[in-house]
């Protein structure tokens, strides 16, 4: 099934102050095909360690650029590790090394930046969910990240219909910092992003 708007409105309001495993368990009593997206940016341990706690077999899609610094390397494969993620890995279809050579990282108001932008994000992105074909995605949006994420809340639709879940939209940096500490998770904020050239800026993968 598919909620209304006003649906969406109402269990917005009432998921407010709710804790995230809450949120999680409400999501995957729908019996839905789930994923959960990581990226394994700062604070990404708090929504795999939250989902994976209530479905320790959730399909995990990390979709690497390529670009990632060595801190969130080691850190992806450490959570991987630790917290047994059933993950599956995407990558771009040409290489970083080739690339490099062909147009590197274009600026934001390069011409070719849409297209690399394309090609390490959005390609490998569409990739994934056509392979998983999901009905839930869990993300860790949160919001104050960007305008277009002011604009969402808890549960929210991609543009082709899949019901978004973000469990810890409310939570301020200190919030996830306390749920990182009290479940002795790690975090790494050595991250690099190579289409978000601005800060703030939206990659495409959530609208």
């Amino acid at each position: 099934m598919k909620y209304s708007a006003e649906q969406i409105e109402h269990l917005n309001q009432q998921f407010k102050g709710i804790p995230p495993s809450e949120i999680i368990g409400w999501a995957l009593d729908l019996r839905q095909k789930a994923v959960v997206t990581t990226n394994f940016r700062p604070y990404e341990a708090a929504i795999l360690h939250a989902v994976t706690r209530v479905d320790p077999g959730i399909e995990i899609i990390w979709c690497d650029t390529g670009y990632n610094t060595p801190q969130t390397y080691r850190h992806a494969e450490a959570l991987i590790k630790s917290l047994d993620l059933n993950l599956s890995l995407y990558v771009p279809l040409k290489t970083k090394a080739h690339r490099d050579v062909i147009m590197g990282i274009p600026d934001i108001d390069d011409s070719r930046h849409a297209a690399f932008t394309e090609e390490v994000k959005l390609e490998p992105f569409r990739r994934a969910m056509r392979t998983h074909q999901p009905k839930i995605w869990f993300t860790n949006l949160r919001k104050g990240q960007t305008p277009h994420r002011d604009s969402l809340d808890v549960l929210s639709y991609s543009s082709d219909g899949i019901l978004k879940v973000s469990p810890f939209y409310h939570y301020t940096d200190a919030e996830l910092d306390a749920y990182l500490k009290m479940h002795g998770l790690p975090n790494e904020l050595k991250y690099f992003d190579p289409t978000k050239v601005l800060a703030n800026r939206e990659c495409g993968l959530h609208h």
